[in-house]
């Protein structure tokens, strides 16, 4: 159903009227809020997206420093890899979870931690050490924008689901549930209206006869006057229904 027939089927009466009115109420300030939540995470949304895009820029310039890096470590030093993996005990980066409220919905944030003494301090003691050193410090730079990168495209994704969900919200309250509900005020008005409108023509008619009734009332009062007679009115007493059955004898059982 759509357009004006598109309404609730509601009996209408004045208590009716007012949980519709107090339902539109609700509807207009629940689409206002969820307006508002989706004009901030679309917000949102855009500054990740424009923080993505740096990220990747970034992330393309340091890789490649990184690569003349390690290539220069591999000419001065020769192949360093097995001294790396004996160095390694446990992990000396690691990478936190936090979460991030944003108009109600929690995004993940993760967030670079190292912990732990340097175990490559001892590498390329012998020769190629400041190599060695300009390389690790690139490639942790690296890391950290890929950590970076990788929280951002997180809430990427997620904010792009919830904002979907969120603008179908405010669709469906604004084109479906509010004009049902404001044709369902306008059908119970009418109905109401109708209903005043019989009752005022049905007391106007009661009006007219008692009027007319009146009026022949004082004509023939009037005329019972000029001939000298007495008037008794046409409006006589109720009859009193049991009067036909108080001659009748007591019955004894």
């Amino acid at each position: 159903m759509s357009g004006q027939a598109a309404r609730l089927n509601v009996f209408p009466t004045r208590m009716a009227l007012t949980l519709m009115k107090n339902r539109l109420k609700g509807a207009q300030t629940g689409h206002s809020l969820l307006k508002r939540k989706s004009e901030a995470l679309t917000r949102r949304f855009r500054e990740i997206v424009k923080k993505i895009d740096e990220a990747k820029r970034k992330m393309g310039k340091v890789m490649q420093v990184a690569s003349f890096s390690y290539a220069e470590v591999k000419y001065s030093t020769g192949d360093i890899s097995y001294q790396v993996r004996e160095s390694v005990k446990t992990a000396q980066v690691k990478v936190r979870a936090k979460q991030d409220n944003v108009s109600g919905v929690m995004l993940p944030a993760f967030e670079l931690n190292i912990d732990g003494q340097n175990a490559f301090e001892l590498t390329g003691l012998g020769r190629g050490g400041q190599q060695i050193q300009k390389c690790k410090d690139t490639y942790q730079k690296a890391v950290e924008i890929l950590v970076q990168l990788a929280s951002l495209q997180t809430a990427f994704v997620i904010l792009d689901e919830v904002i979907k969900v969120t603008n179908r919200r405010v669709n469906a309250i604004e084109h479906v549930i509010i004009p049902r509900v404001e044709n369902t005020i306008r059908f119970i008005q009418s109905e109401l209206d109708e209903q005043d409108r019989e009752e005022f023509f049905r007391l106007k008619k009661i009006q007219q006869k008692k009027k007319d009734k009146k009026q022949v009332e004082d004509a023939e009062r009037e005329a019972l006057e000029k001939g000298g007679g007495s008037f008794a009115p046409t409006a006589s007493a109720a009859k009193n229904i049991m009067s036909d059955f108080e001659a009748d004898p007591d019955v004894i059982f």
